[in-house]
């Protein structure tokens, strides 16, 4: 056995050589770029009602169907655009989660405006800072917390959709705003032992 393959792992982790790269080297990594935010924003809600696995085998498609999730361009599709989409078999082809893509976009864009970024109103429910978890097995780990349904309950009302509590979670989780790598996973103690970021913002959310 060689030294990566003796390291303990989250165990959801452990089906495919994928998985296992996407919790290495992504999942709960603090993710402070508007683009990337919205993209998980984006694949968290495509993924609604499927398995992960599927949405990370479609990865580079949603990108290339997506304008590489620039917010700004997506927010500019229209009608046309749609009918694209839901004949493109590279991506999920849902009618309302295409549709609710372009619409997150475009409340994407106003959040932008209001708070100078993304990444600033999203991190100001956590303090700016990782919530630094101790899960000692996958039955601990919520689906859902006080600080995702707040989270929640704000997008919706500025006119997001497929930001349900969980999908919210499920998105802290991946962008690193929580960190719930279970205590015998590698990888807690080097995502906690990175530096951690001040935050200034305005708005601010339950702890957890």
């Amino acid at each position: 056995m060689n030294e990566v393959d003796a390291k303990r792992r989250c165990p959801w982790c452990l089906g495919s050589p994928q998985y296992l790269r996407y919790h290495d080297e992504e999942w709960g990594v603090p993710v402070h770029d508007d683009r990337r935010l919205f993209e998980f924003l984006i694949l968290e809600g495509a993924q609604a009602g499927l398995a992960w696995s599927t949405i990370l085998n479609k990865r580079d498609n949603y990108r290339r169907a997506f304008a590489r999730f620039d917010p700004a361009q997506v927010a500019r599709f229209g009608a046309r655009d749609v009918k694209r989409l839901m004949a493109d078999a590279g991506i999920v082809r849902n009618r309302l989660k295409i549709e609710s893509a372009i619409g997150n976009a475009r409340a994407f864009l106003e959040v932008r405006r209001e708070f100078g970024s993304f990444d600033t109103y999203l991190w100001a429910f956590v303090d700016g800072r990782p919530l630094q978890n101790l899960r000692r097995s996958m039955k601990r780990v919520p689906a859902r917390t006080p600080v995702s349904d707040a989270i929640s309950k704000d997008l919706k009302r500025r006119g997001f959709g497929f930001v349900g509590s969980t999908i919210v979670y499920a998105t802290m989780q991946a962008v690193g705003m929580v960190n719930d790598h279970l205590t015998v996973c590698f990888r807690r103690s080097q995502l906690a032992a990175l530096p951690r970021r001040g935050s200034s913002a305005k708005l601010r959310g339950e702890g957890e």
